[in-house]
């Protein structure tokens, strides 16, 4: 899948424009906080999710940023990733759609 990349979000668009992957990560004084992960129906079960939020972690990384985390799925996947330091995991606080 190719993934788009912008200062706070990383997603996948289909040939109509519809978004079928996302992942945010708003920062506020150096933490980048993903708070946010979306993978369309139609192409969940294939990694996608595990992805985003691996390509948003280095991102933030690579911009000098701390990782926080709250967004549920995204919390999991650095509970299961220690290799990556999460300085802020916070409640559930996804949004869902």
């Amino acid at each position: 899948m190719n993934y788009n990349t912008e200062p706070k979000r990383i997603y996948a668009v289909d040939t109509m424009g519809k978004i079928m992957a996302e992942v945010t990560f708003p920062t506020v004084d150096g933490v980048s906080i993903i708070d946010h992960t979306y993978v369309d129906q139609s192409l969940r079960g294939q990694g996608i999710a595990g992805e985003l939020v691996k390509l948003a972690a280095d991102k933030i990384l690579a911009d000098g940023n701390k990782i926080g985390a709250t967004c549920p799925y995204a919390v999991t996947w650095f509970q299961r990733h220690p290799e990556y330091a999460v300085v802020n995991v916070g409640p559930a606080a996804c949004r869902l759609y």
